[in-house]
């Protein structure tokens, strides 16, 4: 049964200086000084640019007062503060190995922690500008990531919801979030993140809920850049002409089919799409995602309701909610 590990190395790069590094030419569609608040884009159904989302009611977390970048019914990238600081995780792990005959099946293992790129400095410090905005009193902890996906990922009869909690991991080894905090509101827009653009839950689970400067291929031309729990692939944010791709490129889950690499080989298939726009990653799961434990949770198994089911937690709380802030 032969194994193929993936082993990367990762840099911080300014974001300007990530998409010159990765792409020669390119084109960009959002304007950054107004991009669209995603507050109350969630839906019990698959919408284009909306988060069809497990959770059917919200607890009110994440950050504790709008910040100044917030304008209304827009929000300004470039007048976003950061958490301060500068984090190595030199502990971080993490690999990919490919299984089977025909390889079947793709396992996704590490500690969660991300390798090669940096943090900012959790819980946030009472003297951190952030604080005024967004007090995430946690830390930063590692927990196993351990999923097997399949490798050859089949689109499924009906979309399904994405839970509060993991939806996919980056290939750096980070977890990737949907785009709501625990409020239900836009989480890239509205929470203070790191020079990464990530922070931890309650738990301490390091997340992403959007782009992140610390995948440099998040600005080159349909690149992988992590894996959503049904399988399927997530790539960056410009086509294979160098255009920036928008929600009105993508369907009601965040995704499109087109000729990407995939396994070494150039193929047609399904994947999501990283995008500056809320929601950012995946909105629904065309796939049938798997089964994930929670971090700090004892080993209880988090599922979505199966397709065609409404949405909606078991009755000690949603799928995959893991406690303020998100």
């Amino acid at each position: 049964m032969p194994a193929f590990a993936l082993a990367a190395s990762f840099v911080l790069l300014p974001f300007g200086a990530a998409a010159q590094a990765q792409s020669t030419a390119r084109t960009d569609v959002l304007d950054v000084h107004h991009l669209p608040l995603g507050d109350g884009r969630v839906s019990s159904d698959p919408r284009r640019g909306y988060v069809m989302s497990c959770m059917t009611t919200f607890r009110g977390g994440g950050a504790q007062n709008a910040g100044p970048w917030i304008h209304g019914q827009t929000w300004d990238l470039t007048e976003k503060i950061s958490v301060q600081g500068r984090v190595a995780w030199p502990e971080a792990t993490f690999r990919i190995a490919t299984q089977g005959d025909w390889v079947v099946t793709r396992t996704l293992e590490g500690n969660g922690l991300p390798v090669d790129t940096p943090t900012g400095s959790f819980p946030i410090a009472h003297d951190d500008p952030a604080f005024q905005i967004d007090r995430n009193p946690n830390a930063i902890a590692p927990h196993q990531i351990l999923l097997a996906l399949p490798s050859n990922p089949k689109l499924a009869a009906e979309s399904a919801c994405v839970p509060m909690g993991m939806i996919g991991v980056a290939l750096n080894g980070v977890a990737v979030y949907n785009a709501l905090d625990d409020g239900g509101r836009d989480a890239v827009a509205h929470e203070v993140q790191d020079i990464c653009n990530g922070h931890p839950q309650m738990q301490g689970q390091y997340h992403y809920h959007g782009p992140s400067a610390c995948l440099p291929n998040q600005t080159a031309n349909e690149t992988l850049i992590g894996y959503a729990l049904d399988g399927f692939g997530i790539y960056s944010m410009y086509d294979a002409q160098g255009r920036e791709l928008t929600d009105a490129d993508l369907d009601e889950c965040h995704g499109r089919t087109s000729e990407v690499l995939w396994d070494g080989s150039r193929v047609s298939i399904y994947h999501y799409v990283l995008t500056r726009e809320y929601p950012y990653t995946v909105g629904c799961f065309r796939g049938t995602p798997v089964r994930i434990a929670r971090p700090g949770g004892g080993g209880r198994m988090d599922r979505m309701p199966p397709p065609g089911m409404p949405p909606g937690g078991p009755p000690d709380g949603p799928p995959g909610s893991f406690g303020p802030p998100n």
